[in-house]
Order: C-alpha cells, then structure tokens, then sequence
C-alpha cells in the first residue's frame, strides 16, 4: 500500500491521482485537502520562549515591485521559536491581509503565548508597535544589529525552506484562495521534522 508519509516533500494531487489509479483528479485533490484540514489540532499549544516573527510573500507575478508592495502576492507571516544554541523548534505560519497593526499583532495573539519575547526586524510601517501592550517583550533587532547583517536569520531561514518545499511539491501552483492549507501542511511536517513515527510525518 502506498504511504504518503514516505515521500519526503509531499505528495500532490496528481501524484496521488497516478499512484492510487483514482480516476480524478478532483477526488485526489479533495482527500489531500481532507488530510490537510485534519493537520491542525484544536487547543494546540501556543509558541513561546523567545519567537522570531518577521512576513514573507509567496506566489504572485514573477515580473512585479519587489517587498512589501508586491504585486500578486500573499502575505504570510512566520513565528519560530528559537532554540539558542541548538537551532529551531516549532513554526507557525499564516496569511494575513496586510502588515497593519490589527493583522500581524492577531497573528500573535493566536499563535504566541503572552508574556513571550517577540523578535522582529524595524520596519517603521510594520503593525508590531502594539505588542507591549498586548503582554509580550518586544525586540526590534534592526536597532541592536550591524548593517547588511541578518538580521531574522531564523524566520528567513524558514521561508526559503517554505518555498522550496512549495516549489518541489506543487510546482508554484499554489492558489492563493487554498495557501492556508499549503501552509498548514508544512507547519505539521516541519514540526515533526525529527519524529521517529512514520504516520507523524503526514
């Protein structure tokens, strides 16, 4: 029997299609979707600790205005915890609408367990100015850092391992209307990046 946790990227829907001999693509597509809706826990425990939190767009024209105006693009924001020394721990990703203060510190709120440290980058137009307010630490490392240093290594390290993911796995073809679940298929693979269970892998 075919395993979809043995591929190592994902499986899409014409791969399943193909493998499974289901006779369309639709109902392929529509058992991932299922398994992707069944990835994310109710109650899950929230990060905390010290969190990296910084936005990244995905999909989109490829020809288009570079950063935060892009053309096309989705919005997503990630949160990763950060394990000092000995690396990542867990991700949380999401869409967002636009970089305002309502829509990043919601983000947060949802994801961040109050009373946690919030890194980010600082970018003057950026909503995270309300953070303090809401029970979090809040450090902006544009302010500690050296210029052309990396700032939000972690974060930026999580969105081109995102994307490469998305790139392999669906070749681009990711519907803006269906990121969510893209995003949340990734947030439940990287998070068991180290398990030991093969059926904890998807």
């Amino acid at each position: 029997m075919w395993n979809i946790a043995s591929q190592k990227y994902g499986a899409n829907a014409l791969g399943i299609q193909r493998v499974l001999g289901l006779g369309s693509y639709h109902t392929a597509w529509e058992w991932l979707h299922k398994l992707r809706c069944a990835m994310v826990r109710p109650g899950r425990e929230k990060l905390s600790g010290v969190v990296e939190v910084d936005e990244t767009y995905v999909g989109g024209q490829k020809l288009g205005k570079r950063g935060r105006g892009a053309v096309g693009k989705a919005l997503v924001v990630i949160a990763i915890e950060d394990k000092n020394v000995l690396g990542f721990r867990r991700v949380r990703l999401g869409r967002v609408e636009d970089a305002s203060g309502d829509s990043l510190t919601k983000f947060i709120e949802d994801n961040v367990e109050a009373g946690s440290t919030i890194r980010t980058d600082g970018w003057k137009g950026k909503g995270y100015n309300g953070l303090i307010d809401k029970g979090y630490e809040h450090v902006i490392q544009r302010e500690m850092g050296k210029i052309g240093e990396e700032m939000l290594p972690l974060a930026h390290r999580i969105a081109s391992l995102m994307k490469r993911w998305m790139l392999g796995t669906y070749q681009g073809a990711i519907r803006v209307q269906h990121l969510n679940y893209y995003l949340d298929e990734y947030t439940f693979r990287f998070n068991r990046r180290t398990s030991a269970s093969r059926g904890k892998l998807f």
